[in-house]
């Protein structure tokens, strides 16, 4: 049996291709391949008349003979047909094709008449996943100037040009997210939601719902924590809290989430059942237990929900407080293994927060960053590293970004979607002043020798994965994929405005910018003052350095105006308030009546 390897004259790895689907008169009947060191590679030529690539004919793949090709015009590798050429080239990293096209002009030629491998390139500089179930047939050169055009786009976005619509008068949103094409809104105060499909196009599921006071949950007595909605999936799920009537604040809680269809509250056809059951924190069994606050979140098959409880002593006097973190995979079961929880001091909203990364990953910031895999639902989510922070996270928040499976399902209409191992996540940090944390997800799959009981310091992961912003002023800032935009005050303007930027964290922004936009590769480095104790502090210099493009628009928007801000692959979305003058006495002021969504097509 006679097989062919590829071999790396540089690092002498060998691939087989044994088993391939290859062009010519290669017999193969499957897609797999082998790799290992090939004995005496390290002789290899890597002059100027030879390449990077050799072909080896063995009889044995574990005692392979040698024929090192000297790899002249015409001969060895670029004696193949050019169909083989493509196809053996298509198999290496992205960053080997780029150095195969600066050994010699003749595999520079290959590349640039080649546009299966542009596109293998530029979907990698994008940060893209190719998704392979899509109908689209069209040619991969007309492809390949789609993905071109439209990271293209975003460097000459016109937040001047855009078509809005009004929302409902009186709905003071606490939660406003805009996802998979749809705005919902959710007023705690007045018992009130609504979902709305935003301008939505012909092969897009539109939702168009509204709820009033005693419709989100009938229970009596009881307290709404938080709303999910979630219309890729159809999905609703509501927490919320039950407390007796006749003695409400010594009677113990119960807590629920009650999961529904979202377009008319049915049980949900993929659910496991209507409600998923919550775990009593560990060690108080016979505590007086109260929510004070409740996060839920969701990415594909997992829920999440975040809790802050104060528990109340045997003494009567003292509380403790601690936070539960629990999760569920509510297609498959209503009940949940997948706890964490632990004390903590000093208690608020945002003392600690956590995102999804991808299906199988979660992240939760409490103190420094710890990185658990979910993959094994049956059991406590696993420590797979903790990353520590520069400085203390004690008021956090991760900026909302796009759920994973909500772009892998949009992706099947557009033959690609975000790689959830290489993008980036958003998370602002309140100290002396608001500072923003864009990191590359990158850090967090990359785990070669990272140990889990030894935390990694900030000086090894932290500055080239990460860039730091400091705001001021309060700011608006939304993240999808590689892009990141942001709103931020600018201190010159007086009543204060804000200032929309849009920043390409990807690879390839330099090259599709074409001359638009500023590239940032240098450090920056910011100070900030970090309480080390009660009565003393200290003055830090934090420097990150991963690199972006900025492009600044020219249109300003009143601070009072703006009251969110998201992006996803091709449009931006701005809420508005609408303002009325008031006047009482001799005072002048502004009453907001109503709200309106900008979209903006890019």
């Amino acid at each position: 049996m006679c097989e062919v390897w590829l071999v790396c004259a540089q690092t002498g790895t060998r691939k087989s291709l044994v088993g391939r689907k290859v062009p010519g008169n290669l017999r193969t009947t499957s897609y797999s391949y082998r790799a290992c060191p090939v004995a005496g590679a390290q002789n290899f030529s890597t002059t100027s008349h030879s390449y990077p690539i050799v072909i080896v004919h063995t009889s044995c793949p574990t005692h392979p003979v040698m024929k090192h090709h000297e790899m002249q015009p015409k001969s060895g590798f670029l004696s193949l047909a050019q169909e083989l050429q493509l196809y053996i080239l298509s198999f290496l990293p992205c960053r080997d094709i780029l150095r195969c096209t600066s050994v010699c002009k003749a595999l520079r030629q290959t590349y640039m008449s080649s546009s299966e491998l542009q596109c293998i390139i530029e979907l990698s500089g994008q940060r893209l996943l190719p998704v392979s179930s899509t109908d689209n047939h069209a040619p991969t050169s007309n492809r390949l100037q789609t993905l071109r055009d439209r990271a293209h786009a975003w460097f000459k976005f016109d937040m001047h040009s855009f078509e809005s619509i009004d929302l409902p008068e009186n709905l003071y949103a606490k939660k406003r997210v805009v996802t998979d094409g749809h705005l919902y809104l959710w007023d705690e105060g007045g018992d009130l939601a609504m979902i709305t499909p935003i301008l939505p196009k012909l092969s897009q599921r539109a939702i168009k719902r509204g709820w009033s006071p005693g419709t989100l949950c009938s229970v009596p007595h009881s307290n709404i924590l938080d709303v999910l909605m979630d219309p890729a999936q159809n999905l609703m799920a509501i927490v919320y809290s039950v407390t007796d009537s006749d003695n409400p604040l010594q009677s113990d809680e119960t807590v629920h989430i009650d999961l529904r269809a979202l377009d008319d509250d049915s049980v949900h056809p993929q659910a496991a059942g209507r409600k998923l059951l919550l775990s009593v924190p560990a060690g108080y069994d016979d505590n007086h237990i109260e929510t004070m606050y409740a996060k839920l979140k969701g990415c594909g098959r997992h829920i999440a929900l975040q809790r802050m409880l104060v528990v109340a002593v045997d003494d009567g006097v003292t509380d403790h407080y601690a936070w539960q973190l629990q999760i569920w995979d509510w297609q498959n079961a209503t009940t949940s293994s997948s706890v964490l929880s632990d004390m903590i001091q000093y208690p608020h909203e945002n003392s600690i927060d956590f995102c999804f990364l991808g299906n199988n990953r979660l992240l939760v910031v409490v103190g420094d960053l710890q990185l658990y895999s979910i993959e094994d639902m049956s059991q406590t989510p696993q420590l797979l590293a903790c990353f520590l922070s520069p400085l203390p996270l004690s008021a956090l928040c991760f900026v909302p970004m796009d759920d994973v499976e909500q772009l892998q399902m949009q992706a099947l209409q557009t033959m690609y979607n975000s790689d959830p191992t290489r993008r980036l996540l958003c998370l602002t940090v309140t100290c002396s002043t608001t500072l923003i944390f864009v990191i590359s997800t990158r850090v967090f799959f990359d785990l070669d020798g990272i140990a889990v009981t030894m935390p990694v310091p900030w000086r090894r992961w932290g500055p080239s994965n990460t860039r730091i912003f400091r705001d001021p002023y309060h700011c608006e800032t939304h993240v999808s994929g590689n892009r990141v935009l942001h709103a931020v005050g600018t201190p010159d303007t007086r009543p204060l405005e804000y200032e929309v930027r849009m920043m390409d964290f990807s690879p390839l922004a330099v090259m599709n910018r074409k001359g638009l936009g500023r590239v940032v590769n240098e450090p920056s480095m910011i100070e900030v003052v970090v309480l080390t104790s009660s009565t003393t502090q200290e003055n830090r210099k934090i420097t990150t350095s991963l690199p972006y493009v900025e492009v600044v628009s020219d249109r300003k928007i009143s601070i009072h105006e703006l009251e969110g801000i998201w992006l996803d692959k091709d449009r931006i979305y701005l809420l508005n308030a609408n303002f009325q003058r008031g006047v009482a006495g001799s005072t002048e002021y502004l009453v907001s009546q109503s709200s309106r969504l900008e979209i903006i097509d890019v």
